[in-house]
């Protein structure tokens, strides 16, 4: 491939050419400090990668460069999602997905538009192949920069953010538990996050575009529909040399002018934000120094800058790399960022996964550009919109110390997405004034709820996902609604589709079926169907006991089929059946049936607000009058007039909680 750039007559600002990127085929926009100061921006790209593959190779495939001038040229952009770390590390399962997401998302571009501020310029690497196509879009960008004027940016504008799963509650709980377990000696610090979640019906390119002139981020990004506004920088590598520049400790700057200076004395005297910065500049130091030369790398004194309404405190830790280490093998190194997980790495990413209540998607990833000419730029992907559909979600956390105070933290974290969201427009719901609930402390009088993870892991996706139908004298009882749910988990999880034969299938499964049995649809992560059938078993009779155990974001809204950790909750009291309870204290559901309470004439299950498996006969349930969805805590599920079970086998089956009875719970267990 010829480097190859061709001047551009424009005056357009970067936040108003970002716009004739609309409707392009997988456009990006990278601004602010990127590659030293460049806006670069494009669409159309030559390749796209196989979601299957290991991304960390694909960044290693560049091609080889004849004569010819360029600073960019183009090179390979997107980014990489948190969840790539399993790549790295041998990890447990995260907590469920409200929205799955790929886990990586990477184009090579061969032609970009970059603006060095001063001039715009069209950039590419030629290929006989493409040779026509460059022609082309030169063209398409040479009249479009002329025009003198940007297509009009919407002012749509999300709703309210709010916070989602367990919540503000839920966040006070991991803190205080992931001090326990500082205290015990399990890690020195882990970087804990929530998730604020929104509706949004617009164009991502449009809350790009407003943001850039107010936050005006360090690394502005727009790529496979992620809004980035980061402030931090990963890794850069230019030639041999290679550096990064992790952020940690904050303070707000708002207010006078006074109200920041004292913030900002106020970051620079505190020991705590001393301690966690050191923590992970020593991290970035070790990961550098899997790949670097012997006595390159070395970390800059740390040092105060301004971002969209906060103070950080940033160093900068150097090195050069050995020969023959590529970008592939130096991310591989040092993925996930340490500002972003803690120390020791990954021991505090083995508690991230224990004690957060939603997963990842690229969220604490990287998003970058790896160019065969400029090197290797990449941000950590924080102050971040997500966007599937008509939903819009950011994380937004901090780092957890010895010291921590619970609402302290999550103060921060509002703190740091206040900025952010009013950038876009947007604004934060207040959440709700209800005190947290400890799973300790939360409950019926006299009895703690137990930690569900202390006895296993949380369910593994990869081992799929299944549905159960019952079966009456040879009819499979709503096997259209459990075919349903089971084909929107394998889309959403895998992006796979189940056969097109298995509706047959479980039909004549279910004929040949015994006169009172259940038959189990298993699908894998490809969407390959294995349909079998037993014997069902009459209800359970009489009342059974529910005993309740604190799990961080519940099983989600999938029917997973990896089912250990409900075996062995099961096994912790025979006879009774595992109640599952979030750290906000709210109950979520039992381990195979939707729960309910009558209250009076009135009949109430919680939400199913991706917490929990909306099951089949729990909506048929919700068709009649008087049904209401409605947060249910234990203490208002033990005064209820009844309580009941309901599952597609067992139908509806009485229910109590076990007798409170005092116990010494143990708060943390080492992963």
């Amino acid at each position: 491939m010829r480097p190859f750039r061709v001047p551009l007559e424009s005056d357009l600002a970067p936040e108003e050419a970002v716009a004739w990127l609309r409707g392009e085929n997988r456009p990006f926009a990278l601004t602010g400090e990127w590659l030293g100061g460049l806006t670069v921006m494009g669409s159309c790209p030559l390749e796209v990668a196989d979601p299957v593959r290991d991304p960390f190779s694909v960044l290693e495939e560049q091609p080889e460069l004849g004569g010819g001038e360029a600073v960019v040229g183009g090179g390979w952009v997107g980014w990489l999602g948190y969840g790539i770390g399993s790549l790295v590390e041998q990890l447990p399962p995260s907590p469920p997905a409200p929205i799955p997401c790929p886990s990586f998302s990477l184009a090579f571009y061969d032609h970009v538009v970059l603006y060095d501020g001063e001039r715009w310029w069209f950039e590419g690497l030629q290929s006989a192949e493409r040779d026509a196509l460059l022609r082309e879009r030169l063209a398409v960008w040479e009249e479009r920069l002329r025009v003198g004027a940007a297509p009009a940016v919407s002012d749509r504008v999300p709703a309210p953010f709010v916070l989602a799963a367990n919540g503000g509650p839920g966040h006070l709980d991991a803190v205080a538990d992931c001090r326990r377990r500082i205290e015990v000696g399990e890690l020195y610090q882990a970087n804990l996050c929530v998730r604020l979640e929104s509706r949004y019906d617009g164009d991502p390119l449009d809350l790009f575009a407003r943001a850039l002139p107010v936050a005006q981020p360090r690394f502005g990004a727009l790529v496979g529909g992620v809004v980035s506004l980061s402030p931090e920088r990963f890794l850069r590598r230019q030639g041999r040399d290679v550096w990064t520049e992790p952020i940690k400790g904050t303070r707000p700057r708002t207010g006078s002018d006074e109200d920041r200076r004292a913030a900002r004395e106020a970051l620079l005297a505190s020991t705590k934000d001393a301690a966690e910065h050191v923590m992970i500049v020593d991290l970035m130091r070790n990961d550098l120094g899997r790949v670097c030369a012997y006595g390159t790398v070395q970390a800059l004194a740390p040092r105060i800058e301004p971002h969209a309404g906060v103070w950080h405190l940033v160093s900068t830790v150097t090195g050069r790399l050995r020969d023959g280490v590529r970008d592939g093998e130096l991310l591989r190194a040092s993925f996930p960022p340490g500002s972003v997980t803690g120390a020791p790495k990954v021991q505090a990413m083995k508690v991230i996964a224990t004690l957060e209540a939603t997963r990842r998607e690229v969220y604490t990833g990287v998003i970058g550009i790896a160019s065969p000419i400029a090197g290797l730029d990449t941000s950590v992907v924080i102050r971040t919109f997500e966007t599937a559909g008509d939903a819009i979600w950011m994380g937004v956390g901090g780092a957890i110390v010895a010291d921590s105070d619970p609402k302290q933290e999550l103060d921060e974290a509002l703190i740091k997405a206040a900025g952010p969201i009013a950038a876009i427009g947007g604004s934060v719901a207040r959440p709700l004034e209800r005190q947290a609930c400890p799973p300790e402390l939360c409950g019926y009088p006299g009895r703690a709820v137990e930690r569900a993870l202390l006895h296993g892991q949380r369910p593994d996706p990869a081992l799929g996902v299944f549905e159960t139908v019952l079966v009456e004298q040879g009819r499979p009882v709503a096997l259209d609604q459990h075919l349903a749910r089971l084909a929107a988990s394998v889309a959403g999880l895998y992006g796979a589709a189940l056969p097109s034969t298995v509706l047959a299938g479980a039909q004549a499964v279910a004929a040949e079926a015994a006169a009172r049995s259940r038959i189990r649809v298993l699908a894998d992560a490809d969407g390959t169907v294995r349909i079998t059938v037993s014997p069902a078993g009459p209800p359970p009779a009489g009342t059974v006991v529910l005993e309740p155990f604190a799990l961080p974001g519940g099983l989600g809204a999938h029917k997973w089929r990896d089912r250990q950790l409900l075996d062995a909750l099961a096994a912790v009291r025979p006879g009774t059946v595992p109640l599952l309870v979030d750290t906000d204290g709210l109950v979520l559901e039992a381990a195979y049936a939707n729960v309910w309470i009558m209250e009076g004439d009135d009949l109430i299950t919680p939400p199913a607000d991706g917490r929990i498996l909306p099951g089949t006969t729990r909506a048929a349930l919700q068709a009649h009058d008087g049904v209401r969805e409605e947060p249910i805590d234990l203490d208002r599920l033990a005064s209820a007039d009844a309580v009941f079970l309901t599952s597609s086998i067992s139908g509806r089956v009485p229910a109590r909680l076990r007798r409170p009875v005092l116990v010494p719970v143990p708060v943390a267990a080492p992963l």
